[in-house]
C-alpha cells in the first residue's frame, strides 16, 4: 500500500522489540515514523533501523496521540500500566505479553484464524499468543477438520530467551562458569539451566500449573475455535539460547489417515514438513532464524490408531513472537486500517 503508519514499539531493546524492528525493515512494512520506547533504564539507547539509529526514549513520556499503532513487546505490567493511554487516544495495538483479557484483545495467529477480524472494529485490539501457541496453531489449524481433535497434550521445551535477555544471559554465565570449573551460583533462575532442564518455566499456582502453561491452553483453545477441547500443557526450560520444541500427541475423533495428515502438514502456509528417511528438525539446525514452523516424526500412536504424535521446532523471538505480530499487523492494514489512515 502506498500509505504509511506510524508506528510505536515498547520493550524496543528487548530481544523480541528487537527482533520487531528488524522485520518492519526487512518486510518493508509500511512505517512512517518509528517510536521506539522502554523503561526509563535504558531510554537513550539507540537501535538501527533503515540506515539509521533510532533513540529509544522513555515510554513514560509519550505521546500515543503521534501514532495509529502499538507493538506492546515489554512485559505484562508495563503493557497494564501503558494500554489504557493507547486506548484513550484511539491508537490501535497488538500486546505480546498476554497481559490483556482475551474478550478485549483476542489471539490472532493469520496462518490459523483471519476471520477473526471480521468481529472486530478500530481501534483494534489484538493479543499475540505465546510462541508454544502460535506453533501449534500453524501445525493444528490445516488438520482440525481432518482429525476433529478430542484431546491434545504437548511437553514444550522452551529456550532461554523466553524468559528474556536475562534468561539468554544466565545461560550464557552459568555455562562459562563450568567450563572453567569454576563454582556455579544460579542468580536469575532458582537453580542450574546449564546442562540441564527446568521442570517448570515459572512460578506455579496453588494447583501446580505455570501461567504460561495456563496461558498455552487458553490461547490454543481460542486460535483452533474449540473451547470444549481438553489440553494437558507442561512447559520446561530448555539450555538452548533460542528455539522452542515441542513433543505434540492429538487424540482424533477416529482413525487416522497419515498420508492425508502428511499432505496438509506438506501445504500448509507457515509450515516445514521434515519427512526425508531418520530425519527430524531441531531448533537449532532448522528453526532459529527462519519464518516457518518445522515439523517431524509424523507417526500414529503405539496402541491407540486415534492417535498422532509429532515434533515441531520453531524460533520463539522470530516467528513465535516478532514475525507473528508483524503479520498480524500486515493483516490488519489489509483489510481494516487502511479504511481509517489518512
Amino acid at each position: 500500500m502506498s500509505q504509511s503508519l506510524d508506528i510505536a514499539i515498547i520493550g524496543a531493546t528487548g530481544t523480541v522489540g528487537e527482533t520487531l524492528v528488524q522485520l518492519l525493515e526487512e518486510r518493508e512494512f509500511p512505517v512512517g515514523n518509528l517510536h521506539l520506547l522502554a523503561s526509563g533504564e535504558s531510554a537513550g539507547a539507540s537501535v538501527p533501523f533503515k540506515g539509521r539509529n533510532l533513540r529509544v526514549r522513555d515510554v513514560a513520556d509519550f505521546d500515543f496521540s503521534q501514532v495509529r499503532l502499538a507493538f506492546f513487546a515489554a512485559g505484562e505490567a508495563v503493557t497494564r500500566s501503558f494500554v489504557p493511554r493507547a486506548r484513550a487516544v484511539g491508537c490501535s495495538l497488538i500486546d505480546l505479553s498476554g497481559a490483556l483479557d482475551p474478550l478485549e484483545a483476542p489471539s490472532l495467529v493469520p496462518e490459523a484464524n483471519p476471520e477473526l477480524l471480521a468481529g472486530l472494529s478500530a481501534p483494534y485490539q489484538l493479543t499475540s499468543p505465546s510462541a508454544s501457541a502460535v506453533a501449534l496453531a500453524c501445525v493444528l489449524a490445516p488438520l482440525k477438520d481432518l482429525l476433529k481433535p478430542q484431546r491434545l497434550s504437548v511437553m514444550a521445551s522452551l529456550a532461554v530467551s523466553s524468559r528474556g535477555r536475562e534468561g539468554v544471559t544466565e545461560l550464557a554465565r552459568q555455562t562459562a562458569e563450568l567450563l572453567n570449573a569454576r563454582p556455579l551460583e544460579p542468580r536469575f533462575f532458582d537453580r542450574q539451566i546449564a546442562f540441564n532442564i527446568l521442570a517448570q518455566a515459572g512460578a506455579p499456582d496453588a494447583q501446580g500449573h505455570i501461567a504460561l502453561e495456563r496461558r498455552l491452553v487458553s490461547e490454543i483453545k481460542q486460535l483452533l475455535g474449540e473451547p470444549g477441547l481438553r489440553v494437558a500443557a507442561t512447559c520446561a526450560l530448555a539450555p538452548v539460547f533460542f528455539g522452542d520444541s515441542l513433543a505434540v500427541s492429538v487424540v482424533a475423533e477416529q482413525q487416522l489417515d497419515l498420508t492425508a495428515v502428511r499432505e496438509r502438514l506438506g501445504q500448509a502456509p507457515g509450515v516445514e514438513l521434515v519427512e526425508e528417511e531418520g530425519d527430524y528438525p531441531t531448533a537449532v539446525g532448522d528453526a532459529v532464524g527462519q519464518d516457518s514452523v518445522y515439523v517431524g516424526r509424523v507417526r500414529g500412536g503405539v496402541d491407540d490408531p486415534c492417535e498422532l504424535n509429532l515434533w515441531i521446532a520453531s524460533d520463539n523471538a522470530r516467528k513465535g513472537a516478532a514475525l507473528n505480530a508483524v503479520q498480524s499487523a500486515e493483516l490488519l492494514i489489509k483489510h481494516y486500517l487502511s479504511k481509517i489512515l489518512t
